[in-house]
């Protein structure tokens, strides 16, 4: 319609309205194009907002976790110190002790990472939504430390627990976790954390059997220098976690304490 009309002013040589014509359509580009940039600013904005209120909830859970392993790490180093102490004498314990000791230094803390913000955010490459660079730093470095996931693989394969397992009767270990073994915590009970494997208890086992399950473990050669590795390894992931990584522990600290 208005090409018409310039067409037809251009053949009449009306020069005045042809540049008003073309005024009014340089005039209603600009405007289409002003509300299109204005519309993308307005979704783009709406979805950074999105995308940083999740990330944090993402990273608070982070955080809880990344305490739990902490705590619940040294709780099974003390106790395989404490095994390794009764075994060579250092510091005697009673059988039933020995057994527990020994039992909760197998344990290792398995958790779910969550992470599905970050992996949409890096997967369609839109990370840059993540406009707080302290926030987008310290995901980048959480969800790319291999320090958790060595941790979890490290207590699995551990030859320690291999070899407990091996040692102490089925019915033993059935007991023992039964009676002694990790207390359901719900996700972002940092209170409960030290209670998840640090509590004392009495599994239901005959004196007899208690004995002789732990003559079992004193009379193995392999126990205590496979316990011995099994601090080692737990001494050196802790030292990753609370200083190697400190920035990232810190950074997690900051985002959890912060009002949601």
């Amino acid at each position: 319609m208005i090409l018409r009309r310039i067409i037809e002013h251009l053949k009449l040589q009306h020069w005045t309205a042809v540049v008003i014509e073309l005024l009014i359509v340089i005039l209603g580009v600009f405007i289409g194009t002003q509300v299109s940039n204005w519309n993308l600013e307005r979704t783009t904005n709406r979805q950074a907002a999105e995308f940083t209120v999740h990330l944090k909830e993402d990273l608070r859970e982070e955080d809880w976790g990344y305490q739990m392993m902490i705590q619940y790490s040294r709780v099974v180093l003390e106790n395989a110190e404490r095994t390794v102490q009764a075994l060579d004498g250092a510091a005697p314990a009673s059988d039933e002790a020995l057994l527990i000791s020994a039992y909760r230094a197998t344990q290792y803390k398995q958790k779910l990472r969550r992470r599905a913000t970050y992996d949409e955010l890096i997967s369609t490459g839109t990370i840059g939504l993540i406009r707080d660079r302290v926030l987008r730093d310290t995901a980048m470095r959480v969800y790319n430390m291999p320090t958790l996931d060595n941790m979890v693989r490290e207590g699995m394969q551990s030859r320690y627990r291999e070899a407990f397992r091996m040692a102490v009767p089925n019915a033993v270990q059935r007991a023992l976790a039964k009676s002694c073994g990790d207390r359901f915590l719900k996700v972002g009970d940092y209170a409960g954390i030290a209670g998840v494997l640090d509590y004392d208890c009495h599994p239901e086992l005959d004196a007899g059997t208690v004995r002789a399950a732990a003559a079992d473990l004193r009379s193995n050669p392999t126990i205590v220098p496979l316990l011995r590795l099994r601090v080692a390894d737990i001494e050196t992931r802790l030292a990753d976690l609370t200083g190697n990584n400190r920035e990232i522990m810190e950074g997690l600290r900051a985002i959890a304490q912060e009002k949601p």
